[in-house]
Parts: structure tokens; sequence; C-alpha cells
């Protein structure tokens, strides 16, 4: 019977070890940049390993933006400042257009020209709202002084459900 237990407390010791090594793998995985698609002042970035949480997002994209500029000249503001990039989860690999709705990419000739739509970062600028995050957890605002805060759009209509009795 002794055994048995030790054969059991084993296994359970090893599993204990092992799951956070494999989480904490899973967690430090540097993000691959898989490719880069322009229109004007708009960018598509693939990626692979992208960060779960909305602050290892905003944190990876404060540290590597001056990166980003260098090494695939993103963002190109237009004449206002204004841009967007949104980051995509590579996922599976380009696909054909098919029957589905995939974000296809006119630079590239190839008929796999197509992702799945799974947006999972992005950063936008404009001379009104400044630099603003969205995230799956909603949106963050760049403020001045550096600091990164929710963004709640005051003027953003408000929809009520339908047979609420309260439309017009």
């Amino acid at each position: 019977m002794i055994f048995k237990n030790k054969k059991i407390f084993g296994l359970l010791f090893l599993m204990g070890c092992i799951l956070p090594g494999y989480l904490l793998w899973l967690l430090l995985r540097p993000v691959e940049i898989v490719a880069v698609h322009e229109d004007g002042n708009h960018a598509s970035v693939l990626v692979n390993f992208f960060p779960f949480t909305d602050k290892g997002k905003i944190s990876w994209w404060l540290e590597k933006k001056a990166m980003l500029k260098d090494k695939y000249s993103i963002p190109k503001p237009d004449s206002e400042g204004s841009f967007t990039i949104v980051f995509w989860d590579f996922g599976d690999g380009y696909k054909e257009e098919g029957k589905y709705d995939r974000r296809c990419f006119d630079d590239m000739k190839a008929k796999e020209n197509c992702i799945e739509k799974d947006a999972v970062f992005s950063v936008s600028n404009s001379r009104n709202l400044g630099t603003i995050f969205t995230v799956y957890d909603g949106k963050y605002q760049l403020k001045e002084n550096g600091k990164v805060v929710k963004y709640e759009n005051k003027y953003e209509a408000k929809g009520l459900p339908v047979g609420s009795g309260d439309e017009p």
C-alpha cells in the first residue's frame, strides 16, 4: 500500500513541476512577427505567441514600437498623424478566401492570401484622441503623461434593447 501511495505522490509531484513550467514557457515565449501588410496609414501585423493579457499586449507595444518603426517602418501616419495597426493571430497561416469571412491582403499575388479574422490587439492614433489601444477587455488611452487609462467614450451611442419600450 505504501508503494502505491509513493507512486501517486511521485506522479502528482511530477505534474506539479511540469504544469507550472509549461505555463511559464507559454507566457515567456517571444512574439513572432510573421508578416506586415500595409495599406496607406493602416497596417496589419500577423503574429504568433502574442501576450495573453491586455496589460501584456499594451506593455509589449510600448516596449517594441521603436523596433516596429525601425524594422518594418510602421506606423506610417497620414498628414494629420492618424494611423491604425491591427495585430492578427496568424494561427494556421494563409488560406484561400473561400466562402468564409477572412481578412485578405491585396498586396499578395498568391491564391492563399487570407487569414482567419482573429484580431488580438490594435493601436490607433488620431489628433483628437491620441493613442488608443483596443484589447479584449475594451479600450485604453495613452495619456500625455505616459499613463494608460481605461477609455470610455462619453459620446458613443448606447443602444437600448429592442422591445424595451423606449424606442422613439
